[in-house]
């Protein structure tokens, strides 16, 4: 389990739970490095800002992580961590490697309204 205040998906059945009970979630695949550290913290400080929005954390090398690793969105994705957001159980945007509280506001802004 990743060493964060954020909703942990451990397996396929809590990230298929996640997306069926959230409209809008976001989900940080990686580990505790330094290019995935600085998007948890933005992800944890942005929870009470972001009512609307489910924040999760997943670790990139639990089996159940292919479902992440594997998505179209992801497949050229070279460095961690993975972050997609979902609308509606689908992906509508992902990014990799380190993000900034502004760039996160953005797409979350952009996909999710305020």
């Amino acid at each position: 389990m990743l060493h964060t205040n954020l909703t942990h998906v451990l397996s396929a059945d809590d990230h298929q739970k996640l997306l069926g009970e959230n409209e809008n979630v976001m989900i940080c695949c990686g580990r505790m490095g330094p290019m995935c550290i600085p998007v948890y913290e933005v992800m944890e400080e942005l929870e009470n800002e972001y009512k609307h929005v489910k924040f999760a954390d997943m670790e990139f090398d639990h089996p159940d992580a292919r479902l992440i690793r594997s998505l179209p969105q992801t497949a050229g994705f070279m460095g961690l961590p993975f972050t997609v957001y979902y609308k509606n159980g689908q992906p509508v945007k992902a990014t990799s490697s380190i993000q900034r509280m502004d760039q996160i506001t953005a797409i979350l802004d952009e996909q999710f309204g305020r």
